[in-house]
């Protein structure tokens, strides 16, 4: 039976593949994403921005609740309109 179920599906193999990459550059970008170390580094740069006057401390503000968010691990409710 596993000679004969792998014959069947033999022409989905690159679909396999290219779904296995697909995973694989997901969990890459996750895991880069909510990388504390990026996250810090986002934060502080939001600091510099706003000194230099380049976004306004609302923005700023805004933008580093939510990087602290995904810092934490908690994700944003979804405001339904």
């Amino acid at each position: 039976m596993g000679l004969f179920t792998g014959l069947l599906t033999l022409p989905l193999a690159p679909v396999r593949g290219v779904v296995w990459i697909a995973e694989q550059l997901h969990d890459r970008a996750d895991a880069q994403m909510n990388d504390p170390g990026v996250l810090r580094a986002k934060i502080d740069e939001l600091d510099r921005a706003h000194e230099r006057g380049e976004i306004s401390e609302s923005d700023r503000d805004e933008q580093q609740e939510e990087l602290l968010e995904r810092l934490m691990g908690r994700s944003r409710p979804v405001d339904d309109e």
